[in-house]
C-alpha cells in the first residue's frame, strides 16, 4: 500500500482520515501471468494501480491482437470509458506476467470521491493522464518505428526490459523481425 499512497500523495497531499480510507477500500489483488484483468465486451468494474508487474492493453483487428499499451509498476489502469461510463469495453487487458496490483471497484471509488483530497487527487491525476496522453499521441504519431522504439527505451525503460518483443513490435506497428532489426542497429 506504500506504493500507491506515495504516488498519490505526491500529487495530493492527504491527510490520515482520507488515507485510512484508502487503506479500507482499496484491495491488493494478483494476477498470473497470461490471466485477463479486463476483457473485450464486459464492463470494467474498477481501476488498479500496479504494485508490481506488466500489464498489456490491447484489441482484435481482423482477428490480429493488436498491443495499444503496456503499463508497469506504480500507474493506473482500467479501460477509461468502460469504467467511469460503466459501459463494455473495447479493449482488453492482460497481465504479461504475475502481477499484483491494488484495485478500487466502481463503487467504492465513489465513496471516496466523497472525501475532499482524494477528489482533488482524482481531479489531478485525471489532468496529469490527459495532457500526457494529447501529448504522446501527437508524437508518437508522426514518428517512425525506429523513432518509437527509441522514445520507448529513453522515456519508458521498464516497457522494453520487461514485455515480450512481438508485444512491443505491434505497439509500435513494425513486424517482429523489423524491431529486431531497429534493435541490431542500436548495439
Amino acid at each position: 500500500m506504500t506504493e500507491l499512497l506515495s504516488t498519490i500523495n505526491s500529487l495530493q497531499v492527504l491527510d490520515e482520515k482520507t488515507e485510512q480510507a484508502i487503506k479500507k477500500y482499496f484491495v491488493e489483488e494478483k494476477f498470473l501471468k497470461n490471466q485477463f484483468i479486463i476483457c473485450e465486451g464486459k464492463i470494467s468494474s474498477k481501476i488498479y494501480f500496479i504494485k508490481s508487474g506488466l500489464i498489456r492493453r490491447f484489441s482484435l483487428q481482423d482477428g490480429i491482437e493488436v498491443t495499444k499499451w503496456i503499463y508497469t509498476d506504480n500507474q493506473f489502469v482500467t479501460s477509461l470509458s468502460s469504467f467511469f461510463e460503466q459501459k463494455p469495453s473495447f479493449e482488453s487487458f492482460q497481465a504479461s506476467e504475475d502481477t499484483v496490483v491494488y484495485s478500487l471497484s466502481y463503487q467504492h471509488e465513489q465513496i471516496l470521491l466523497e472525501y475532499p483530497l482524494f477528489s482533488k487527487f482524482h481531479i489531478k491525476l485525471l489532468r496529469l493522464y490527459l495532457s500526457r496522453l494529447n501529448e504522446f499521441h501527437h508524437f508518437y504519431t508522426s514518428m517512425t518505428a525506429q523513432e518509437r522504439y527509441f522514445y520507448l527505451l529513453k522515456s519508458l525503460p521498464q516497457i522494453v526490459l520487461k514485455a515480450k518483443l512481438k508485444d512491443i513490435a505491434s505497439l509500435i506497428g513494425v513486424s517482429p523481425e523489423t524491431l529486431s532489426r531497429i534493435r541490431a542497429q542500436i548495439n
